[in-house]
């Protein structure tokens, strides 16, 4: 098991559940809900502060796949969002890899209510209990497996230059 800080992240099209592990990966807890920003970057640029703020090696960014582990919009969205992350970390502060998250939200409202919250009062909370689920499950994937959960984020592809007659 390597040893450091790692993030957990729940994409949202609303809002960014993170979560973090103990420096020797064991345990994911609760951090923050970051407000989706759809058209600028000042949800990357929190969450990178955080990066920062906690020395974290490692973020795994919740892949959303449906039941049958087919790609939806919103499987696009969060390995948009994963490859962004990854560009503006730029490599050397810390990794971006997806692991795939099936029933996270689920497994997070149903844990919510066991503990007497409504969901409708929880849903900042929500996302960050996602985010608990999403990074315990690659803590636990890790250590059964004896390597890094998931795959590396695909960088954004840039954009092609325009070629004038």
């Amino acid at each position: 098991m390597r040893s450091g800080v790692r993030l957990g992240i729940d994409v949202g099209k609303a809002r960014v559940g993170v979560s973090r592990s103990d420096p020797h990966g064991m345990l994911a807890t609760p951090v923050e809900t970051v407000p989706r920003d759809l058209g600028g970057d000042a949800d990357l640029a929190r969450i990178a502060e955080i990066v920062a703020e906690l020395d974290a090696f490692e973020v795994i960014v919740g892949l959303p796949l449906n039941l049958r582990g087919e790609r939806t919009p919103s499987t696009d969205d969060a390995a948009a969002f994963a490859g962004r992350l990854a560009a503006r970390l730029g490599g050397d502060a810390a990794a971006v890899r997806l692991v795939d998250e099936r029933l996270s939200t689920v497994s997070a409202q149903g844990q919510l209510r066991q503990a007497g919250r409504k969901t409708k009062q929880s849903r900042s909370i929500i996302d960050q209990a996602a985010a608990v689920v999403i990074l315990q499950h690659a803590l636990d994937l890790e250590r059964a497996r004896g390597e890094a959960p998931g795959q590396e984020a695909a960088l954004p592809e840039p954009p092609e230059e325009e070629t004038r007659p």
